[in-house]
């Protein structure tokens, strides 16, 4: 007896919790031959589990490796899904620009935060870690970005984070900003003129959604 709907979004929602690729790309499948919109096996299935992932992140419960295989296990089925989708649907949600500033060598949060923005649909381009404020900017020109993110884990390096929203006004560029890491906060971002900041993963891809949106 062919399973529910439910049943199947159920599954492909805990493909990604698992990060269990083959089960994943499996269930895809399944949704296929079950005639679930792909819309729906991402929003209501393997988008769900991204974020349960990244509440467990927050909470160290998880850590990076188990994210990056989450977000493979996301690809796999979104592979499965893409030719039945149209042109439309599967465009990507938003572009994202995302680095840890020049002088920080820290970057494990801003990793877990970009392997999740790829699972759930963004294109991101990821400089890596100690990047120069002109590579943020000539990257987001480049690519006519969405957004643009910067991680500073030390006091030392807040400061490429206001560089980088006074680089963005001088070439007139449009993207929205966000930033984060352990000496930031709101009243630092407010006070230089940013756009949003996230505490941790899951508040981080909320605001960057909704800063899109507002766009």
């Amino acid at each position: 007896m062919p399973r529910s709907k439910a049943e199947i979004l159920a599954d492909l929602q805990k493909a990604v919790e698992t990060w269990d690729f083959k089960m994943s790309e499996k269930v895809a499948h399944e949704a296929m031959e079950a005639k679930i919109p792909p819309l729906d096996a991402i929003e209501k299935g393997l988008g769900k589990g991204m974020m349960t992932l990244s509440d467990r992140f927050d909470r160290a419960e998880v850590y990076l490796p188990q994210i990056l295989a989450a977000s493979l296990a996301m690809q796999k089925a979104m592979d499965v899904f893409k030719p039945a989708m149209k042109v439309g649907e599967i465009s990507s949600k938003g572009k994202i620009v995302i680095a840890t500033v020049e002088g920080d060598i820290h970057e494990i949060g801003k990793n877990v935060v970009s392997a999740l923005l790829v699972g759930s649909g963004y294109t991101v381009y990821d400089l890596g870690r100690d990047v120069p404020i002109e590579k943020f900017i000539e990257t987001a020109e480049e690519n006519d970005a969405d957004v643009v993110g910067a991680s500073a884990l030390m006091t030392t390096t807040l400061l490429g984070q206001r560089d980088i929203v006074e680089r963005l006004k001088e070439e007139g560029l449009r993207a929205k900003t966000i930033f984060g890491g352990a000496p930031c906060n709101q009243h630092w971002v407010s006070e230089i003129g940013g756009d949003a900041y996230g505490e941790n993963a899951s508040e981080a891809i909320d605001k960057i959604s909704k800063l899109i949106e507002k766009k």
